[in-house]
């Protein structure tokens, strides 16, 4: 696909985007997409420890659930006593 292309067409493309957006933008347009980039990825990241969170509750009360015995209620002694 880009096999076709060679240093000729990229400075073409360079001296385009020149054109189209000037000198002077393009260095904010970098610091633009590397704020956004930035965002992006702490966004990712905060998703990720909330899942994580959120996955651990989840085996926290799978956990406390099981170890019950079956047909218990909570707070109910289901030892056997007599009197």
């Amino acid at each position: 696909m880009m096999a076709g292309l060679t240093g000729w067409h990229l400075l073409v493309l360079v001296l385009v985007i020149l054109l189209l957006f000037g000198a002077a933008k393009l260095p904010a347009l970098a610091k633009s997409m590397g704020q956004s980039a930035r965002v992006f990825k702490g966004e990712m990241k905060a998703m990720k420890e909330e899942d994580g969170k959120s996955e651990q509750a989840v085996a926290d009360v799978t956990t406390t659930t099981t170890s019950s015995e079956p047909g218990a209620t909570p707070g109910s002694d289901s030892r056997n006593t007599t009197s």
